[in-house]
């Protein structure tokens, strides 16, 4: 038997020992993450996901958010978009539901993925799993079971997603939107919504040669506006300056 060490051996994800979640120091002018459980630990297929974000609840201070994985991070962008959000929690303070499994009857513990808090007070959480984990019998009485044991000062609904929804594309838009989102430009906004009413076009770069605004204006004021579905758009193909706009 050969005892040749092989390098690659080092990084098969299989041998890979368990460890506590990623521990990071105060970040000066961000807000620290208050989740009640650290999602940040070594994955196999998992992407982990760290992001600063600004919502009305921070009043104007960005704050760490820790994402359990893509899916989570991207129905959070989703929601992002949305202007008449306020706050936006996540890894929300557990609680037990009871869960019957081959006859033996548990009381796991569950964590909601997501909250967000609408303007006018309403709390929405989220439960995020894929489609394949969706279609069982045994994750559907769990959601039943979480539904009716979630407490009633956590959240006034409960809705639940299928992450197969946030493909790739959909998900590299969502990033590209957020960007553009995050840095607004109201007039640029509302001249090429004027000129997307009143002109005839096919892709976005066509929209954009019927704009008096240089492209670095007018194409992020395209994508805050398809964001906002003042535009429509294949938002499951990576949206460029050749793709398709239309008004909605």
């Amino acid at each position: 038997m050969s005892t040749q060490w092989d390098p690659d051996d080092a990084y098969d994800p299989h041998r890979l020992e368990k460890q506590g979640g990623l521990e990071l120091p105060p970040i000066h002018g961000v807000l620290p993450y208050d989740g009640a459980r650290n999602p940040l630990t070594r994955s196999n297929t998992a992407h982990r996901i760290l992001m600063p974000i600004v919502t009305p609840a921070t009043k104007g201070v960005p704050k760490a958010y820790y994402f359990d994985g893509e899916s989570e991070w991207a129905v959070a962008m989703e929601a992002l978009l949305d202007p008449d959000l306020y706050a936006l929690d996540v890894q929300l303070p557990f609680f037990r539901f009871r869960h019957c499994k081959r006859g033996r009857v548990k009381f796991p513990k569950h964590y909601f993925d997501l909250r967000i808090t609408m303007r006018n007070g309403f709390r929405l959480a989220i439960y995020v799993k894929n489609g394949s984990r969706l279609s069982r019998p045994e994750t559907q009485d769990e959601i039943s079971a979480i539904e009716k044991a979630m407490p009633e000062d956590l959240a006034d609904e409960m809705v639940v997603v299928n992450a197969d929804d946030y493909t790739r594309p959909f998900r590299i838009n969502l990033h590209e939107f957020w960007i553009a989102w995050d840095d607004p430009d109201v007039q640029a906004d509302a001249h090429v919504e004027e000129r997307a009413r009143s002109c005839s076009y096919w892709s976005a770069q066509d929209l954009i040669s019927k704009c008096d605004l240089p492209s670095n204006r007018a194409f992020p004021a395209i994508q805050r506006l398809i964001a906002r579905r003042v535009l429509g758009a294949d938002w499951y193909s990576v949206i460029s300056l050749q793709s398709r706009v239309w008004m909605n």
